[in-house]
């Protein structure tokens, strides 16, 4: 009875985490899409503890209350910049949860299981422990590289590739001696040994990954997160567990796929790293001179034009700019301007990450337009206001073969009448690659704080 109440639990349970999964994909459905994750996945929990025998409810109740209160704490405390850190540190939660799980699945096995069944069981333990290792150490090198600790640069070892086979190889090798093992010490010390060498793969792989493709890396650990908690259904047997994680690891997959193709990358050149380091062919020489602007100049620009586009990156992000500029928006709007937004698919450090920041300060989803929507509109356009954008808008990935960005597809604002970037500094973006936007005669240079220099300019348009 039981049982079967548990079945179509699951069964509903999966079918909510399918359509959240089909709401996330449109701006306009994303809220609902959360809501039918979070009701999903309070029935697999309710539906788990209801048919798990043996359940300790006080332990649990503890366990998810702690939980909870943590998130709580996480989610009133983590700032929208910071989102690429909080989901990198969650990615390791999973795999660590799946590395636990498999060490105790070996060293306390279910009842009855012998011969062939024992030899599947301990295979998806290998393979949990393995995914999961390298799914926790990876995530955490992201959430260090993306909170700024470590370096962007990838680090690119002599022989890397063949150092990456040779561990793999090894786990390989420990792989048919856990499974053969006489004895549980000799297992468990297979079992361990490979643990620490998927720890270090971990560490490796997200190592020799550069800055400018750490949004891939996030979406990669998602689905990595993914795999190993399908993994961890297997060695629980436990059907949702499976079919979530499958959901997860497949959509990571994809998502990963489509902005590698956005980037104009192979999946694997991005997997295997190196990207941003320095090359044997020397970059062009940026030529030019820099012209700054003032804010009133620039909001008479906006006053004069009658299309503007504006391109915000992961400097709008940091300064928390995004309000004033959904408030320059209106503005412009009132005054009979054509106003849109031109979104990369790789802008900030987490996919969409844009699109949300931009949501939340209420600029209508209808004029916010993809890369490939809006390139060809930027020939058209008066002014393009640049906010915090770098490695997105460098005319170097389409003009210069020998820049380490060569061939990656970029929002084309140099074609407008004129480009006005609001910038700190000169400083090169995450990718660690010089810009000739700056240089180029049409464009302005507004120095200073993104949040500041909006500010001013919204009130410039008052007057």
């Amino acid at each position: 009875m039981l049982n079967g109440i548990g079945n179509v639990a699951y069964l509903g349970a999966s079918t909510l985490f399918i359509l959240s999964l089909r709401g996330l994909g449109n701006p306009l459905t994303a809220r609902r899409g959360n809501l039918y994750g979070m009701i999903g996945m309070l029935i697999a929990v309710a539906a788990t503890l209801v048919i798990a025998p043996g359940v300790s409810l006080a332990i649990v109740v503890v366990c998810a209350a702690t939980g909870a209160a943590l998130g709580a704490l996480l989610a009133q405390r983590v700032e929208m910049t910071q989102m690429p850190q909080l989901v990198a540190i969650l990615h390791s939660f999973v795999g660590l949860a799946a590395v636990v799980t498999a060490v105790n699945s070996y060293l306390a096995p279910a009842a009855g299981q012998e011969g062939v069944q024992q030899t599947i069981h301990e295979c998806e333990i290998y393979l949990g422990a393995l995914i999961g290792m390298v799914t926790f150490a990876g995530s955490i090198v992201a959430f260090l590289k993306l909170q700024g600790t470590i370096g962007g640069k990838p680090l690119v070892l002599p022989a890397r590739h063949l150092l990456n086979l040779l561990v793999v190889a090894l786990c390989a090798v420990l792989g048919y001696r856990f499974l053969t093992a006489p004895t549980v010490e000799s297992g468990l010390f297979a079992l361990l040994t490979m643990i620490v060498l998927a720890a270090a793969l971990g560490v490796h792989l997200v190592m020799a990954i550069g800055g400018a493709d750490m949004p891939v890396v996030v979406s990669m650990l998602n689905s990595y997160s993914g795999w190993a908690a399908a993994a961890t259904g297997f060695m629980l047997d436990n059907d949702l567990l499976i079919t979530t994680g499958a959901l997860v690891g497949s959509s990571g997959a994809i998502l990963s796929y489509i902005m590698c193709r956005a980037m104009n990358r192979g999946f694997l050149s991005v997997i295997l790293g190196g990207f941003g380091a320095s090359s044997g062919a020397a970059a062009a020489q940026v030529e030019g001179e820099v012209v700054s602007a003032t804010v009133d100049e620039v909001g008479a620009m906006l006053r004069d034009a009658s299309d503007v586009i504006i391109v915000p990156g992961y400097g709008m992000a940091v300064a928390q700019a995004q309000s004033t500029i959904s408030e320059i928006t209106r503005k412009l709007s009132a005054m009979g301007v054509r106003v849109r937004f031109g979104i990369h698919p790789v802008a900030g450090r987490l996919p969409g990450h844009m699109n949300v920041l931009l949501a939340e300060a209420k600029v209508p989803y209808d004029i916010v337009l993809e890369m490939d929507e809006i390139n060809d509109d930027f020939a058209h356009a008066d002014v393009v206001l640049v906010i915090g954008a770098n490695d997105i808008v460098n005319p170097g990935a389409l003009e210069d073969p020998a820049s380490p960005i060569a061939g990656m597809p970029v929002l084309e604002v140099w074609k407008a009448r004129t480009v006005v970037v609001s910038k700190r500094s000169m400083a090169s973006g995450y990718a660690g690659v010089d810009n000739p936007l700056f240089y180029k005669e049409n464009t302005r240079m507004l120095f200073g704080d993104a949040k500041a220099s909006v500010d001013a300019l919204l009130q410039a348009l008052a007057v």
